[in-house]
């Protein structure tokens, strides 16, 4: 087989890559990834480059993949490697560049070494795992990173000797439930009270709510779809790495997969959360208003999607990184995986006694969630304070 380094998705034919994803997995689409592209949500500026890995076969047919970035920070990745880096900083070393096999900004697991229907499934995947850990070496980097990898490639990294990481999230699963009321049985009676009072009060506010899909989303929509999503992250000081002409084009070119849920009160569109979907899972992912009212962000962002999973047949929704909140609502404790490669064999000592020490530490699945949740929220200051570092050099 033939190993190509491609620094464009464009370069590989849209049909051969999205047959190798093997799923409906919208985040792997060629359509979304190259949005990110064309639109310099990647690259240079934010520091994702790309370094896409293809494997051809003699007749030039592509047989396997996998999305991958060499980066010169951290950011947009979920997965936190803070203390790493300044450990490795304070040995006198450079932790950047690494590499990183990750879709930019969206901690959803799902498959990291494509290899569609092959038979020899693991034996492509192995050829993909030595000829990333391969070009990682020639880099000079000090470190490849597989992050919310599935169970079983996280088996077959560890096989190969990548470090295995634990963290969580929190998803909710649909059990068949008829409609909102029927998944509120779950409850005791004092908590399904809470939740349809939290429900009430937007209600009683007078707002109303519309899903829209990509398909379906006017070009003057658009805007303020965007402007929904800038608005929470300047609130929390963070950075809006996604503009309009990416989400124009991903809705575009995903349709159905997008879906957009608007908050409508006297006829004004006054907040709204941009998820996507597969065939059986829907995703949440950003949200912003106009206006504060009483369990708006809740219902905006938790409920409506809870609804549409019911309505639309969906076996999951995952509502995104952190939100010990989430849990009273209905939403399960849930595992997250990554993998590692460490360069240097000390470091890659002390980062393996380092993730033994954190997995005896979390324990239980439900204390992991809080913790990883708690940890997440410090990094995350730490997130935005080395994205300010990055942008003032750029500049």
């Amino acid at each position: 087989m033939q190993r190509v380094i491609h620094s464009s998705i464009d370069e590989i034919d849209a049909q051969a890559w999205n047959a190798l994803t093997g799923s409906s997995d919208p985040f792997l689409q060629h359509a979304f990834l190259s949005a990110l592209e064309h639109n310099n949500c990647v690259g240079d500026r934010f520091g994702w480059l790309p370094h896409h890995i293809a494997l051809y076969n003699d007749q030039q047919r592509l047989v396997a993949a996998t999305p991958l970035y060499l980066k010169d920070n951290s950011y947009g990745e979920f997965v936190f490697d803070w203390s790493w880096a300044d450990a490795w900083k304070r040995a006198g070393h450079d932790y950047y560049p690494k590499l990183v096999s990750s879709i930019p900004y969206t901690p959803a697991t799902g498959a990291r070494l494509l290899t569609g229907d092959a038979t020899n499934r693991n034996e492509l995947r192995n050829h993909l795992i030595d000829h990333t850990v391969e070009l990682a070496t020639s880099l000079e980097t000090s470190s490849l990173h597989l992050l919310f990898p599935t169970e079983d490639e996280t088996s077959q990294l560890e096989e190969k000797g990548l470090l295995k990481r634990i963290g969580c999230q929190f998803h909710w699963n649909n059990h068949n439930f008829s409609d909102f009321d029927d998944f509120l049985q779950r409850f005791s009676a004092s908590k399904r009270k809470k939740l349809r009072r939290e429900r009430r009060h937007v209600i009683e506010a007078g707002i109303e709510f519309q899903v829209l899909h990509g398909d379906e989303i006017s070009d003057d929509l658009w805007p303020q779809i965007h402007h929904f999503y800038a608005s929470t992250f300047h609130e929390k000081g963070g950075i809006p790495t996604l503009n309009e002409a990416f989400f124009r084009e991903v809705g575009r070119g995903l349709g159905r997969k997008m879906v957009v849920i608007l908050a409508i009160r006297s006829g004004k569109i006054i907040a709204g959360a941009i998820c996507f979907r597969s065939d059986d899972t829907l995703y949440g992912r950003h949200w912003g208003t106009l206006e504060n009212h009483h369990s708006l962000h809740f219902e905006t962002c938790l409920y409506q999607g809870i609804d549409y999973c019911i309505q639309h047949d969906l076996k999951r929704f995952e509502p995104g990184a952190q939100g010990e909140h989430k849990v009273a609502r209905g939403f399960e404790p849930t595992e997250t995986l990554s993998a590692h490669w460490i360069a240097d064999p000390q470091f890659r000592e002390m980062i393996d006694r380092y993730l033994q020490q954190e997995r005896a530490m979390m324990g239980s699945i439900s204390t992991t969630c809080v913790i990883a949740c708690r940890l997440s929220n410090i990094a995350g200051a730490n997130h935005r304070a080395h994205w300010r570092v990055v942008q003032r050099r750029n500049r």
